[in-house]
């Protein structure tokens, strides 16, 4: 891409900070797009992994930054969840970041226990009803994308069970182990890291969340068809900066993204991982963080989940 000139930004490293450490999902996605920037800006783009306090670390090194747009958080759809489902935050994540640009969104997918004999939603419902209370759910965390999509579901459906949440670092992999090991009826997560269980047999893939099927699991059906209409709950990513970055700073930030995600290389990473891009301007991206962390709240009323201390 030829370099993008205006206001003279950026003239120096960016960097792009984010919260679950290298090799995850996140990252992997980040480090393409920094890739595309770097060569659009002629300027290094740096992902910067910054794991630990439950996630809350690398948000926290952003709110420490000068609103320079020199330091950005890249992060998922958990970022606009956690101002309603995790109490006393070290920040507010609403009102001490400015919403940039969305990324891409990805299903996820639900899954049980191949020991557990449930292969279908309608079979995991009956077992919930039959045994109320009595079933187990894994989670990546409160005030997670996994954790708000199971209970999303389990209202839908008007389920009740036992969250099991993570006791490692390492959120997505303790999930799945739980789920693998039996120590969890069900669980939902992203779909990459769980194709390995899929294809060993130790997980039986139910039903995605979003509205249509996922390239990656042409043949699992989504949970709208498999018996709750209109369900469409997808993990997504953005890219945050500091309240007080300039106007002018983060409109080219949301603009260059834009352009970056377009670029045949981004596209192509996409494909390969299922994700779809999210094709949506700065203003519509503040109403939508806005919308999603409303979306939040009214999914814990409804299930009568409280908020976790951090």
């Amino acid at each position: 891409m030829r370099k993008q000139f205006g206001h003279g930004f950026p003239n120096r490293e960016v960097r792009l900070v984010e919260p679950f450490g290298r090799g995850g999902g996140l990252d992997v996605l980040a480090r393409p797009i920094a890739a595309e920037l770097s060569a659009m800006w002629e300027q290094q783009v740096t992902v910067v992994n910054h794991p630990g306090g439950g996630s809350t670390a690398a948000p926290m090194v952003v709110t420490r930054a000068p609103a320079d747009g020199y330091t950005l958080l890249v992060n998922t759809s958990a970022h606009a969840y956690s101002a309603t489902l995790i109490k006393d935050l070290p920040y507010d994540p609403l009102a001490d970041f400015v919403p940039i640009a969305p990324l891409t969104n990805q299903a996820y997918v639900l899954v049980t226990p191949k020991t557990a004999g449930i292969a279908t939603l309608s079979e995991l419902i009956s077992a919930a009803k039959e045994r109320p209370d009595q079933l187990r759910f894994a989670s990546s965390g409160v005030g997670t994308g996994t954790h708000l999509c199971v209970q999303a579901m389990n209202v839908e459906a008007g389920i009740v069970a036992v969250h099991v949440p993570p006791s490692s670092t390492d959120a997505i992999a303790d999930t799945i182990a739980k789920t693998v090991a039996g120590n969890a009826d069900y669980a939902i997560f992203p779909i990459p890291p769980a194709v390995a269980y899929l294809e060993a047999n130790q997980l039986v893939a139910v039903a995605v969340s979003t509205a249509h099927r996922s390239a990656l699991l042409p043949d699992t059906p989504t949970i709208d068809e498999a018996g709750l209409p209109g369900f469409d709950f997808p993990i997504w990513y953005g890219v945050w900066a500091p309240i007080g970055t300039p106007p002018s700073i983060v409109e080219k930030l949301a603009r260059d993204i834009s352009l970056a995600l377009a670029a045949p290389s981004i596209r192509s990473w996409m494909a390969e991982h299922g994700a779809e891009p999210i094709t949506m301007g700065h203003r519509d991206f503040v109403r939508f963080v806005l919308d999603e962390s409303k979306r939040a709240t009214t999914i814990i009323a409804r299930a009568g989940t409280h908020p976790a201390a951090k």
